[in-house]
């Protein structure tokens, strides 16, 4: 599971796919990079070279840990000198429940269009192969798990399907075989919204609205009771209401980081993702949310009750939705500790 000297990138900076650097401190720093993959999408006609971006945490010699959240996470779960602040900081780190003194924690970019060109349309299937041919070019023959959470559970079932060999277990958080009929309606409103403000000349307004229409379906109902519970406003000709001032830092903060193309590829690649659970033969570990909206637990009892190799499933109770994993730090960490952990002692 080590990484092949050859192929070890530098600290602190991207490198690009054809240069070899010198392995990193025996401390474990942060390391970015990139590399050049052949796949063949499974929604194109031929196969073409993927650009995957990485970035890995934790000593070198370490088993390695993939880490995957959802459509608008990056490669930096965790912080580093290339990003002060990681999507999963609560979880990934020194001493933290993915423990990045025990673990080499590895994470990428997800592919979009850009990265793809020769594909009609990024498929959960192509993220997987992306990331087993990534293992290729670092010489990782294995991993001790991948951890995935929303869309990266999504990725993760279809890598256990595809590439089981390489993967000893699955720990797969809000997310499914298939995405939900209602959640898919739900979704293409969201990028008909960014398309027809596309053709009006501002995608961005699309986008925002979009991220705010997502944002009702994330977060769970006590959440939105607790936190707009102040009555209506009547200000510059009509009512403000309290849910609206969220939902729109919601959009503007989404607006900021993330462009409407790479949007609309992720949205659909989750609403594409099919897995057949009975092709999942890898030990899998289901975390549901009771309050989920996008991912109903009945579908997760699916998954569990069809997979091909023993399944268990966890439910978290949380006012957060199907975002607990992002917030309920706490529950999700004992969690992950105890399935990365099994004697329960941390090394």
């Amino acid at each position: 599971m080590s990484l092949h000297p050859d192929l070890q990138p530098a600290l602190g900076r991207d490198v690009p796919a054809d240069e070899a650097t010198a392995p990193p401190a025996a401390g474990g720093a942060a390391v970015s990079g990139e590399r050049r993959v052949r796949l063949r999408p499974k929604h194109a006609d031929d196969a073409c070279d993927a650009r995957v971006r990485f970035a890995l945490h934790g000593p070198a010699q370490a088993p390695v840990v993939v880490v995957q959240g959802g459509i608008s996470a990056d490669r930096h779960a965790a912080a580093s000198p290339d990003a002060p602040r990681g999507w999963w900081d609560a979880i990934v780190g020194p001493r933290r429940a993915i423990d990045t003194a025990r673990w080499r924690v590895l994470s990428i970019d997800w592919l979009d269009r850009d990265d793809l060109p020769c594909a009609r349309a990024v498929d959960s299937a192509d993220q997987a192969d992306a990331l087993a041919g990534l293992l290729d070019a670092l010489d990782v023959a294995r991993v001790h798990a991948y951890v995935g959470a929303s869309y990266g559970a999504m990725v993760g079932l279809a890598f256990a399907a595809r590439h089981a060999r390489r993967l000893d277990r699955l720990v797969a958080i809000a997310g499914a075989h298939r995405a939900h009929p209602l959640s898919t309606a739900l979704r293409n409103l969201q990028r008909e919204i960014v398309r027809l403000a596309g053709r009006h000349g501002d995608a961005a307004a699309g986008l925002d609205l979009a991220r705010r229409l997502a944002m009702t379906t994330y977060r769970g109902e006590r959440e939105f009771a607790e936190r707009c519970a102040d009555a209506p406003v009547f200000e510059d000709g009509r009512f403000r209401f309290a849910e609206e001032a969220w939902l729109r830092a919601a959009g503007a903060r989404f607006v900021d980081r993330f462009g409407a193309e790479r949007f609309l590829a992720l949205s659909e690649s989750i609403d594409l993702h099919r897995v057949e659970p009975e092709a999942v033969r890898v030990p899998t570990t289901l975390v549901g949310i009771a309050s989920d909206r996008v991912v109903p637990l009945a579908d997760l009892c699916e998954l569990q009750r069809r997979c091909g190799a023993a399944a268990a499933l966890h439910v978290i109770d949380s006012r957060y939705g199907h975002d607990a994993f992002l917030k309920e730090d706490a529950q999700v960490g004992a969690l992950l500790q105890d399935i990365l952990n099994p004697t329960g002692v941390c090394a």
